[in-house]
């Protein structure tokens, strides 16, 4: 099976980007990819809660989806949308980073809300927060496909293990990590943490991301740090996008899945143990 990354640099105009991204995935189809993978928020990157109020919708009114799973349709492909962001109906007014996966006729046949929120100081002049805008979800997914299970996560959850571990436990042969990594962590954790969950779990972890300096029409436009990456159960690199937009193909195989998990069995040796 062949799966594509798509390395994406939106802007905060949701109408404005999906063009481009319906764009992508014809193309990335029409290259021989029956999965396609979108990175975190591709429907608008944006730092001001107060713009995304006016400018994301609630799930059944948003267009970014209801363009993308058309694209699905229209190309015959499964369709990972990384995640969007979505209003939600909580009182807390926050909104969901919710992850979709998208069937070929078009149908949404899972759902995650990203569980581990940004709340970081990565430096004195580059701060994050995501909880204070958006609700953490609470439930791991494991989706089925033809192709075989997909277990879905949203970038920070990279830097928890213990979920990915559980995914590979409930039958996880290939692990998503959209993302809209910040390019001063990315530069020094990406790739190694996106090796690390590869090799402790066994899985395929696809890992499509933004890049860029991001338009915003609202003050300082954010930069995120772009290569997208596949990587192999071994923990090999199998594609990285570098900085530019574009699609990363990639060759799925999931008897390398089966070969690493026999030739390493770690998920089968959990011991209990007492404190610290």
């Amino acid at each position: 099976m062949k799966a594509a990354l798509l390395q994406l640099n939106v802007s905060d105009s949701p109408e404005a980007n999906l063009p481009g991204t319906v764009d992508l995935v014809a193309r990335a189809a029409s290259l021989g990819a029956g999965f396609i993978l979108t990175p975190e928020v591709t429907n608008c990157v944006s730092q001001s809660r107060a713009h995304q109020q006016e400018v994301l919708q609630h799930e059944e009114d948003d267009i970014t989806l209801a363009g993308l799973c058309a694209a699905a349709k229209d190309n015959g492909v499964w369709l990972s949308i990384g995640s969007l962001a979505v209003k939600t109906d909580d009182p807390d007014g926050r909104f969901a980073n919710r992850s979709f996966l998208i069937n070929p006729s078009g149908e949404i046949v899972a759902r995650y809300d990203k569980i581990h929120m940004f709340d970081v100081a990565v430096s004195e002049t580059e701060t994050y927060n995501e909880s204070a805008g958006y609700r953490p979800g609470s439930r791991a997914v494991v989706a089925e496909t033809p192709f075989g299970k997909v277990g879905l996560t949203v970038c920070f959850d990279v830097r928890f293990p213990y979920l990915y571990r559980a995914l590979a436990q409930g039958g996880a042969d290939i692990i998503l990590v959209p993302s809209a990594f910040s390019p001063v962590t990315g530069a020094v954790h990406w790739e190694s943490l996106l090796r690390a969950r590869a090799i402790e779990t066994g899985s395929f972890i696809l890992a499509a991301a933004q890049t860029g300096e991001h338009a915003s029409s609202t003050g300082k436009p954010r930069r995120t740090y772009g290569h997208s990456l596949a990587i192999s159960p071994w923990g090999e690199v199998l594609a990285d996008s570098g900085s530019a937009p574009g699609i990363a193909m990639v060759d799925i195989d999931l008897a390398e899945v089966a070969e690493s998990r026999k030739r390493i069995a770690a998920l089968t040796q959990d011991r209990a143990f007492e404190g610290p």
